[in-house]
């Protein structure tokens, strides 16, 4: 049996070029604290379940991981970075979260964090516009850009998913957007989607004054298929494209940051499926994790949450953190987290997203700030009044806030927003 315990070196003093892990293990009874840890550290690096002469090769140790600091239940793992391929996260991931998570070594194991090293940073390209740069793009410069998504979801057809666009545009939200399951269905095709709602998109510019625009999901089966959907969005007018992150895997996402790139969009990213890995709290992925590996990426848009205020699982620490973690260029850690300097990596554009309506949204911008995107589905499109009336309801409640108004006092001036208020107060976030 291989001798995991020579991975683990409490002495050990990581250096600058060294990536580090954080994870979170819990140790089976069988076994022993530095078995458990060491497995870890051998089986995301060069060790194996067997004994090898080769391991000890004096070339090979020097790629190999070192668990260096454990407190209760959490390690810390560095891992030279020659140890892997600058620039490819789907490599990088293969290595800190590929095959030990499937050990019997570990009860469970969920990584934490990733402190990437200056080489590995500037190896992404990082978000193309970022969050200054979209604001350029709106021309708007304090308010929270707001968007919503036609719903429902799926099975709408081309002309009342348009309609929506037109109703939320025209009542002053920012942008229309796809949900993360609508891409070229029979229902609603893509290529009839994307003309017909920039050519409302165009009208409604023209009639408000205000710069609108789509974030359309041109996620595919291929990376051809999705550059063929992306040039197709660029030849339409459009700025923006959307794509499923994780559905999409991670070296599609940078082929596209790539692509995007030589057409001049911006990239909205969903995280659709990650709950799947970032739900349980002693297995998977956190979302901390997902966020990072975004930025480097180079996504200029990214859903985080609500800070525990609307429908979505997320604490409010969880998400103030992420907040922090995908703007700030020199990132501090906390007991959950590591820090990470970002080296002039543009900030991404965080997105508050899940059971939002104009009834609490001044809770979400009191913790998270106005420097953030707002979306508001079910709390646009569930106006008893329309879409259109909840859209401007949703503009008249952000604006209320920015000026310090109280809601009840803008209510008396807007039917909409007095309706939207009756009716949230009612029906409550759940």
């Amino acid at each position: 049996m291989a001798n995991y315990e020579e991975f683990v070196d409490l002495k050990y003093k990581p250096k600058a070029t060294d990536v580090v892990a954080l994870f979170r293990v819990k140790v089976p009874k069988w076994s022993t604290p530095k078995r458990a840890y060491g497995a870890v550290a051998a089986e995301s690096s060069v060790g194996t379940w067997s004994e090898m002469k080769s391991t000890h090769f004096k070339h090979v140790q020097k790629v190999a991981a070192k668990v260096f600091d454990v407190k209760g239940d959490w390690i810390k793992i560095a891992y030279p970075e020659e140890h892997f391929e600058a620039g490819n996260m789907s490599q990088i991931l293969a290595s800190i979260a590929g095959n030990v998570f499937g050990m019997k070594a570990v009860d469970s194991l969920r990584l934490e964090d990733i402190q990437f090293t200056k080489k590995i940073v500037k190896s992404f390209p990082g978000p193309k516009f970022g969050r200054e740069g979209i604001r350029k793009i709106f021309g708007v410069k304090k308010r929270p850009l707001m968007l919503s998504v036609a719903k429902p979801k799926v099975g709408l057809t081309t002309k009342e998913h348009v309609e929506i666009g037109r109703q939320i545009w025209e009542g002053g939200l920012d942008l229309l957007k796809d949900d993360e399951n609508l891409a070229n269905q029979s229902f609603n095709p893509f290529n009839k989607r994307v003309v017909d709602s920039l050519k409302v998109r165009d009208k409604i510019e023209k009639k408000t004054g205000e710069k609108k625009s789509y974030l359309i999901n041109i996620t595919g089966p291929t990376v051809k298929e999705m550059e063929k959907r992306a040039k197709f969005v660029k030849a339409q007018g459009g700025e923006y494209i959307m794509i499923d992150i994780i559905t999409t895997g991670w070296s599609a996402v940078h082929s596209m940051r790539e692509i995007c790139d030589d057409l001049g969009l911006a990239i909205h990213a969903h995280r659709a499926m990650h709950g799947a890995m970032t739900r349980d709290k002693y297995q998977g992925f956190s979302m901390h994790c997902v966020a990072k590996c975004a930025r480097l990426l180079g996504v200029d848009q990214l859903h985080i949450g609500t800070a525990n205020i609307g429908k979505l699982v997320g604490s409010e620490q969880e998400v103030l953190e992420l907040e922090k973690m995908i703007t700030q260029d020199k990132y501090k850690s906390n007991n959950l987290t590591l820090n990470q300097e970002w080296y002039g990596t543009k900030p991404v554009f965080p997105v508050s997203s899940g059971g939002l309506h104009p009834l609490i949204i001044d809770k979400v911008m009191d913790k998270m700030g106005t420097n953030i995107m707002l979306q508001i589905g079910g709390g646009i499109h569930g106006h008893p009044m329309g879409s259109f009336a909840g859209a401007k309801a949703m503009r008249e409640a952000v604006e209320a806030y920015l000026d310090g108004i109280d809601l009840a006092v803008a209510a008396k001036k807007s039917k909409e927003l007095k309706t939207a208020l009756d009716i949230w107060g009612r029906k409550g976030t759940r």
